[in-house]
């Protein structure tokens, strides 16, 4: 049975020798990139295109035509290499059309080589793009799915070929041109324009009821997920702007809060680690019978070390359920979208305003807007199901840097001798299925600070909170995440400082206090303030200076190299110009150098400051201390609840994991 598949959607591939058929309309240049477990194009090397029609188990067109047929070897694919996407793009200079908005919607369908179809995809609702993703076959726990992407770029081949992670995109696609040019008076000439009716029986049994739509418009306030290179499945770039789509995965790449600032494009390819191909992942386990799913296995993914592995399978999971619900809420959409316009058509004919015939047509309508609705959660409860069951299995298997509180890895956590590839600061989790959580972890060493925000405008949930029970807990979420970057680093290797201009955070700031592990007792006043900010700022200065000097023994012996967190208390209060100065130049250069910032603030009343602020508060990552939806993913722009890791009501765990920081350092005379 063909699977017909709506953006984001995917399907697993029965086979691995493969074609991938294409229906335009009018003539369009194809070709294929090849993508490591990260999603990385390597080289030119890795580009199929007419040009250079072939790669090992990779075959596109030489020339510009209506159709295409590429074929495919999945097991003769390059080694490394974990996905396939399959681009098209217009000709330039052909004389014909500058955007897919003015062309028939391109079709592809995935074949066997007996033309049997595995699963098709329209294009619908390109306009100005001139270029296009069209979809990618990808490996995913030791088997491969076709996945449809739909996205386009009206910058033409050479953005989407930089978006490919292309170096030197520009010149590339100008070569592909100019083979395309050369070819192009052997195009094949196009087909007639296709109908609802038409063309799609040559490709399909199926209907023009099953014809896919766009996904819905990304939510406007929700915060970006940034960077899975920085963050991790689920990660931030700047607050409360809507996100452009580059394509994790993820992993959300090279997004940093300069490069938003700036406006340029945000990288968000899978986590890159090493340029070399990590060691295959162990087999899964057997199906539990014949023609189901095999049981999911915890660490399946690639990567050098059973940590990356279950790095990579966390952010896959992200990955999965985030195109899962995109493409059950744009059948749901299709769905309503087609009974409106069923009953419109119903409606404006005369005859059906006579006895029973326009009754009869609504509910024809809605019965028919109910079926669709329901497979398309028939086939959501299928993803959810599998993804509930994978999570059942990784997260008692995650070590404690991924780990929430309540998992008995941090009754036995022993402090480590090296930094882990990532740490966990909360949950993720989407409404169709609340209890399906997927873990957001932020990259180590850390790229961006992060600010607590303990506002009550903050969101719904801390509108209804005591200001002061707010501000509290944002307190504590503060220090159980210090804690937590304290347990993970080696003994002496992290250190952290507590700025409370007005000492109003002694309770919630009593475990670290009393443990010892403090670089030194919380700042309060103007003098403690300034103290604390000049340390910092002559840190950065120092080794800012010796990098560049390339004379890392010149530095002060009584300078502490170990990566360094200050901790911020209700700020702005008790910070002078000089002091505001001073925490935006360790926001803006103390990263790179290991100095972060976790601010614990009101963003509504740091905004009566003036917009001095706002660079600071937009160049961090902006965390809850109660639940809100505030970040997008970097694809469709699903609204994600945030929820912050708590300790289970009773637990001592926060005072046993700093007491095993503090005797880790006294045992290595730290």
């Amino acid at each position: 049975m063909t699977a017909e598949l709506v953006r984001g959607q995917n399907h697993t591939l029965p086979q691995n020798r493969l074609e991938i058929r294409v229906s335009a309309g009018t003539p369009v240049v194809a070709g294929a990139t090849l993508g490591d477990e990260r999603g990385t194009v390597r080289g030119i090397e890795w580009i199929a295109h007419p040009g250079s029609p072939q790669l090992p188990g990779l075959e596109v067109s030489q020339q510009a035509a209506a159709d295409h047929r590429l074929a495919v070897d999945l097991e003769a694919l390059p080694a490394g290499a974990h996905r396939v996407t399959v681009l098209l793009a217009l000709p330039v200079g052909a004389g014909g059309p500058v955007r897919f908005g003015a062309v028939p919607a391109p079709f592809v369908a995935v074949t066997g080589l007996d033309g049997t179809e595995i699963a098709t995809f329209t294009l619908t609702d390109l306009d100005a793009e001139s270029a296009v993703s069209a979809l990618e076959l990808y490996r995913r726990q030791d088997a491969w799915k076709v996945r449809a992407v739909g996205q386009g770029y009206a910058g033409g081949l050479a953005e989407m070929l930089a978006d490919q992670g292309v170096t030197d995109p520009a010149a590339l696609a100008g070569s592909i041109q100019e083979a395309v040019t050369r070819g192009l008076a052997r195009s094949v000439a196009p087909p007639p324009p296709r109908t609802p009716e038409a063309d799609r029986v040559r490709h399909a049994t199926g209907s023009a009821d099953h014809r896919p739509t766009a996904p819905p418009p990304a939510p406007e306030p929700p915060e970006p997920l940034a960077d899975p290179a920085t963050t991790g499945p689920a990660h931030t770039t700047q607050p409360h702007t809507a996100q452009p789509h580059t394509a994790p995965g993820p992993a959300a790449a090279g997004a940093s809060a300069a490069g938003l600032s700036t406006g340029g494009p945000i990288n968000y390819a899978h986590p890159r680690r090493q340029h070399a191909a990590p060691p295959s992942p162990p087999p899964a386990a057997p199906p539990a019978q014949p023609g189901q799913p095999a049981q999911p296995v915890a660490g399946d993914a690639t990567g050098w070390s059973m940590d990356e592995r279950l790095y990579n399978q966390i952010w896959g999971m992200f990955e999965d359920l985030a195109r899962a619900v995109a493409a059950y809420r744009s059948a749901v959409d299709f769905a309503e979208s087609r009974m409106d316009q069923e009953l419109d058509r119903a409606l404006s004919d005369p005859r059906n305003r006579i006895g029973g015939a326009g009754d009869r047509a609504r509910e024809a309508a809605r019965a028919k807007r109910d079926e669709l609705a329901s497979r398309a959660r028939e086939a959501l409860d299928r993803d959810l199901a599998q993804l509930a069951a994978e999570a059942a299995v990784v997260e008692p298997a995650l070590p404690a840097a991924y780990a929430g509180w309540g998992n008995p890895v941090w009754h036995a956590h022993r402090i480590p001798m090296e930094i882990p590839m990532a740490l966990r600061i909360g949950d993720l989790h989407l409404p169709e299925r609340t209890d399906l959580r997927i873990p957001l972890l932020v990259r180590l060493p850390l790229e961006r600070g992060m600010w607590v925000d303990s506002g009550r405008t903050a969101s719904e949930a801390a509108a209804l909170m005591d200001t002061d029970r707010l501000r509290r807990l944002a307190m504590e979420t503060a220090v159980a995440h210090a804690a937590r970057l304290l347990a993970v680093y080696p003994p002496g290797e992290f250190a952290v400082h507590v700025i409370d201009p007005a000492g109003s955070a002694a309770g919630p700031l009593a475990p670290l206090v009393e443990s010892g592990v403090l670089a030194g007792p919380p700042a309060a006043g103007p003098g403690g303030v300034a103290s604390v900010l000049a340390h910092l700022t002559r840190r950065v200065d120092l080794v800012q200076m010796a990098v560049r000097a390339r004379a890392a023994d010149s530095l002060p012996p009584d300078l502490d190299t170990g990566e360094q967190l200050l901790v911020v208390n209700d700020f702005p209060h008790g910070f002078d110009d000089r002091a505001v100065t001073q925490l935006r130049y360790l926001a803006d250069e103390g990263p790179a150098v290991g100095v972060h910032l976790l601010m614990v603030a009101d963003r509504e009343e740091a905004s009566a400051y003036g917009p001095v602020l706002d660079p600071l508060w937009r160049s961090l990552l902006r965390i809850t201390p109660v639940a809100d939806s505030h970040l997008a993913d970097p694809w469709v722009g699903h609204a994600w609840t945030y929820e912050p890791l708590t300790i289970p009501p009773g637990s001592r765990v926060l005072e046993q994991v700093l007491s095993a920081v503090a005797a880790a350092r006294r045992a290595a005379g730290r």
